[in-house]
């Protein structure tokens, strides 16, 4: 009877789909854009298994008006709208992380949404939906604390923080670094933020700051170009 036991268990542990063999890193559950604004969507994924596996990224459905488009970009290399499948394979342990699927067109003011299937190539009953909700909203009248021809960016809000504050930015052009670094007020880097194409809001994590007066400076290829003050209160 023990036998039997442990021969049922090891059959249901070696059922397909029991197992993960992957995670979705950081998925992003709403966005917003403003109108005529091209949205772009990172899908990073991380094979947990011990094996290089191909996994399959799949759209399955949107409610996105027939004026739009959109389609799979990895790195600079972006697949033909239409095409809602696209395959990657990714070595053990390592993360897929420049995927994006990109929106462009008549984005007019609405609620939309995008669903999406990620399953390994050789088990595809393990499978993850991935939801998205899209906010397209009116341009925003607040002026941008900086623009040029590689990137606009505004200021960070909230200003006195806390714990964490947020900086939007557009980054127009891909082959430009971008990054923040947040320093005291004797100039010592205290963290550092890329700015990445894929994104569109960065994240500032200040809960290991003490209280005072900080700035933060815009670096474009190593360059800085602009830097303003950060208060934090706790």
């Amino acid at each position: 009877m023990r036998a039997w036991v442990i021969i049922i268990l090891l059959l249901i542990i070696s059922l397909p789909g029991l197992t993960q063999n992957f995670s979705l890193q950081d998925p992003q559950e709403n966005f917003q854009a403003t109108i005529g604004e091209t949205l772009r969507i990172p899908i990073k994924i991380k094979n947990t298994s011990e094996k290089p596996q191909f996994y399959v990224i799949r759209k399955l459905q949107s409610d996105l008006s027939s004026t739009q488009k959109g389609y799979f970009c990895l790195d600079k290399t972006c697949l033909e709208s239409g095409i809602n499948e696209f395959s990657k394979r990714i070595e053990p342990g390592e993360t897929l992380q420049q995927l994006i699927y990109v929106v462009e067109g008549n984005m007019l003011t609405s609620q939309n949404s995008i669903r999406f299937q990620v399953f390994p190539k050789s088990n595809p009953q393990e499978i993850e939906e991935y939801a998205v909700g899209i906010s397209i909203n009116e341009k925003s009248e607040k002026p941008a604390l900086f623009q040029s021809k590689d990137i606009t960016i505004n200021d960070v809000y909230p200003n006195p923080v806390q714990d964490q504050a947020f900086i939007e930015y557009r980054l127009h052009n891909e082959d430009v670094k971008a990054k923040l670094v947040i320093h005291n007020i004797l100039g010592k880097p205290m963290n550092e933020f890329d700015l990445p194409t894929s994104e569109t809001r960065v994240k500032l994590q200040t809960e290991e700051f003490t209280s005072g007066i900080y700035f933060y400076t815009l670096y474009l290829d190593n360059n800085g170009v602009l830097t303003r003050k950060l208060i934090i209160r706790k």
